[in-house]
């Protein structure tokens, strides 16, 4: 089936075309045009917009705002992102970085969407329709989102406050095989005083660790301060089984992994 691409330089433009049946919103491509070429048969025209607000990039103060349309690669070049350059780096190898972006992420099924574990872990805001909303419900209702995503935003994690890994076969861009995310606060005696763990590959999209989060807080990082945590870890998951790794597989290292991540100084 032949496709149809419409380009338009506003996000309200472009929203208003994809109410049309048929349609899917093309970001970077990554995915609208595999499904394209793997032979979705669900849309017939891609809708794309060139409103420079997309790809613009806010760090004021404490905050900052990426918009839905900043690739990987610039997120992980930009100097005011270093602390989330790591996420945006496990996104892929350089040509899908170029291409990959902010808002695109937020939509990848298991087991990708590494960037979005990082959101997650950051309680990023989704920037949708002039209204927001947290990424968490976002996730748990994007399949019935029909508008177009403008921007995510959060606040800047402190020195060291940010971790995240990914766990793949293949090195340095294989698939995950799971990929975690975590913000940790700890008060001048080195307890948690609040905690957000994003998990990717375990379930059908990036979920947190509520159970983990939970019986983190009060404890030290330290093996035994964390070990209550690793045992929940994989409370409320259900991880997928694919070509890359088994369900039963993804749960037994998720504990391992999460230990290191926040052992790791």
């Amino acid at each position: 089936m032949p496709l149809t691409l419409q380009t338009f330089s506003t996000i309200a433009d472009a929203g208003a075309a994809l109410k049309a049946s048929g349609t899917r919103y093309l970001g970077g491509g990554t995915l609208a045009v595999r499904a394209a070429n793997e032979g979705d048969l669900s849309f017939s025209t891609l809708v794309r917009a060139t409103d420079p607000a997309l790809s613009a990039i806010a760090v004021e103060g404490a905050r900052a705002t990426i918009g839905a349309g900043v690739t990987m690669a610039a997120v992980a070049a930009h100097p005011g992102l270093a602390v989330i350059a790591r996420a945006a780096r496990a996104v892929g190898g350089p040509a899908v970085r170029n291409q990959a972006t902010v808002g695109g992420n937020l939509f990848a099924a298991s087991p990708y969407g590494d960037f979005t574990v990082a959101l997650l872990a950051l309680d990023a805001t989704v920037h949708a329709g002039g209204g927001a909303i947290p990424v968490e419900e976002f996730l748990a209702g994007r399949d019935g989102f029909t508008g177009i995503v403008t921007a995510v935003s959060f606040a800047m994690p402190r020195d060291g406050g940010f971790r995240f890994l990914k766990v793949s076969r293949v090195k340095p861009k294989g698939v995950s095989v799971l990929s975690i995310a975590a913000v940790v606060e700890e008060d001048g005696d080195g307890r948690v005083t609040a905690a957000r763990i994003g998990l990717g590959c375990m379930a059908d999209r990036p979920i947190r660790a509520k159970a983990a989060e939970k019986a983190l807080v009060g404890n030290r990082l330290t093996a035994d301060g964390i070990a209550a945590a690793l045992a929940v870890a994989g409370e409320g998951t259900v991880p997928p089984t694919d070509a890359v790794a088994s369900a039963w597989y993804r749960a037994e290292v998720l504990p391992v992994h999460l230990k290191r991540l926040l052992l790791a100084r």
